[in-house]
């Protein structure tokens, strides 16, 4: 571990993180195709995913000094009741924040706290090309399950998901 995460701490998100959380991804948003959003969402509806989000999935921010360097949390998967213990993940860093472990830390902590509420399954999806993320999934025990080409159009250029699924859960028989 770098020096840069002995000083973090992560811990559950609150809504008075949702403007620096909204400063992180609105980067994505704006400045890469990582995100398929054309525009940066506004503050109250980032405030709205947290509060949909940390009671069901879980959602966490990682600060450092209170500066918040990155969050990571889970989401409904699909609407279908034979969903409900599958989860999709995701982790935004600032990018001061990148290269140091603090995305595989971050999913440490979201992928623990979703087992512990009965989640079976979880699922990244990672717009290609995506190297870092890529990197990130194949770390933290993810397996690329499957690739989806030319799905996704922004910045006038095509891009493909790469589907990563990981079992969290304690039924080992399943996995």
């Amino acid at each position: 571990m770098t020096k840069l995460l002995s000083h973090i701490s992560i811990s559950p998100a609150t809504l008075a993180d949702a403007e620096a959380i909204l400063e992180i991804y609105a980067s994505y948003v704006r400045d890469s195709s990582v995100s398929f959003e054309a525009d940066p969402p506004s503050l109250a509806e980032i405030e709205a995913r947290i509060s949909a989000n940390l009671c069901s999935h879980g959602y966490f921010v990682a600060k450092e000094a209170g500066v918040i360097l990155g969050y990571a949390y889970g989401s409904q998967y699909r609407p279908r009741p034979a969903y409900n213990t599958t989860a999709e993940v995701s982790v935004y860093l600032a990018p001061q924040a990148k290269g140091c472990g603090l995305a595989r830390a971050l999913y440490k902590v979201l992928l623990a706290h979703l087992a512990a509420r009965g989640f079976h399954t979880v699922i990244g999806i990672v717009t290609t090309p995506n190297p870092a993320s890529v990197r990130l999934h194949n770390a933290c025990g993810f397996e690329l399950v499957g690739t989806l080409r030319e799905v996704g159009r922004k910045f006038d250029n095509w891009h493909g998901t790469a589907i990563y699924q990981r079992m969290i859960g304690n039924d080992e028989t399943a996995a």
